[in-house]
């Protein structure tokens, strides 16, 4: 494979010797099936960080440098990342400190877990194994790591160990699939929305421990409060959009429910669901006791009031919540997925009925709670939905019904 290492740099003209020596000299020689390259991505630095590169490209031929307008680390790492690609043809690219914060002799570690499979491996020092510097101050300890948990929290995916951090090495197609959703974050929340977004995409994210040192030379570009504040902004708002269908979905359940009830309680109390269930008593083949028959009775009124709020729900979700599923290819046709709705429905329409007949049963047709008389059917019918009609019908949507989920084509995305 083509391995492109990319380090982005400003006024680290130092540090940049050093770690191209120790890449050059320590590193490469030691990764034999491979074809690799270094390559700086310098923001026109004034301190002559530029120049410094240029001189050791006349003795490294691998090594290269991609100058541009000082805009932040995201645009420097899309401008030379974008460059690695359609230049030197890279399979694989690497993101890595210029200040020697990250150790560059990982770098075999990490093409290992490429080659095992993974889409994205990143360097984390939260894992067993990895680690912070000692002489970090508890501040800027306490900084780190909280910024990582506020990140964990907010997305809700505890198993990736490192959000923020900047070691890591990317497929040549995870890149060109995320690149133009990434072109607005030019600064440090660069690293935080790529990773997002590769895995909303479905990419596989692998983990190497590392040991992040201290800068030894100059200072880092960090501001911890606009950085965190910047970052808490993005994941609060990608986590709300994210979570949109299941808002927009608990809302039309809302209106179902609001329907449900209505329906269920007309069919009750206009006899409709007692004359049925006169008749099914009255068959020969299901003998029942006159006792059952109000239990009976608000079953069934459980039952029409659920096939109302399945109607409501499938056409509010139709046009509104999966709304984006008109986007896929093939999609079938309306009266068809209200019909297999229907049919995969069934079962939620048993487990209402079923419940509020069984409750019933147990508890009588009337509860006593607070000293007001509740129907039982209404007592019952509200955890039946929250535990098993949702949980079950949101699976249905999403899996048979609006089948949203797009398959992810990787050689489209190739150069």
């Amino acid at each position: 494979m083509n391995i492109v290492v990319v380090t982005a740099t400003y006024n680290e003209k130092g540090n940049i010797e050093r770690l191209i020596d120790i890449i050059e000299t320590e590193v490469f020689p030691k990764i034999k099936s491979h074809k690799m390259r270094l390559l700086v991505a310098d923001d026109n630095s004034p301190d002559g960080t530029g120049e410094a590169v240029r001189r050791l490209m006349k003795k490294w031929k691998n090594l290269s440098i991609n100058s541009g307008e000082k805009k932040g680390l995201g645009a420097a790492y899309l401008r030379a990342i974008t460059s690695a690609i359609e230049e030197f043809d890279a399979d694989v690219i690497f993101e890595i400190d210029a200040d020697l914060s990250h150790d560059p002799k990982e770098i075999p570690n990490f093409l290992k877990k490429m080659e095992d499979g993974y889409d994205i491996v990143t360097g984390t020092r939260y894992s067993e194994g990895g680690s912070m510097p000692e002489n970090w101050p508890l501040h800027r300890k306490a900084f780190s790591v909280i910024g990582n948990l506020l990140v964990k929290i907010i997305t809700g995916r505890f198993y990736i160990y490192d959000w923020t951090g900047g070691f890591r090495a990317i497929k040549r197609e995870v890149f060109l699939k995320e690149k133009d959703k990434l072109i607005s974050f030019q600064g440090y929340t660069f690293q935080v929305a790529f990773l997002y977004k590769a895995l909303l995409d479905g990419y596989k994210i692998g983990h190497v421990p590392i040991h992040f040192k201290d800068r030894t030379l100059g200072r880092s570009k960090i501001a911890p409060l606009e950085y965190i504040v910047n970052l808490l902004k993005y994941v609060i708002w990608e986590r709300i959009y994210e979570l949109r269908r299941f808002i927009k979905f608990l809302i039309v359940g809302s209106t179902g429910f609001i329907t449900q009830i209505a329906t269920q309680e007309v069919a009750v109390r206009s006899g409709l669901a007692y004359a049925i269930s006169l008749i099914i008593g009255s068959s020969p083949s299901s003998p029942i006791l006159e006792r059952d028959i109000l239990a009976l009775r608000d079953g069934i009124g459980g039952g029409f009031g659920a096939e109302a709020a399945i109607i409501s729900n499938f056409m509010f979700n139709n046009f509104w919540t999966f709304n984006d599923a008109r986007k896929l290819k093939v999609k079938s046709p309306f009266f068809l997925r209200l019909i297999k709705f229907n049919l995969t429905s069934v079962a939620s329409i048993f487990i209402q009925s079923f419940s509020i007949w069984f409750f019933v049963q147990l508890l009588g047709v009337n509860l006593n709670i607070g000293g007001f008389t509740i129907p039982t059917r209404l007592v019952v019918v509200v955890p039946t939905i929250i535990l098993f009609v949702i949980p079950l019908n949101y699976f249905i949507y999403n899996k048979i019904i609006w089948k949203t989920q797009y398959l992810r084509n990787v050689n489209d995305a190739k150069v």
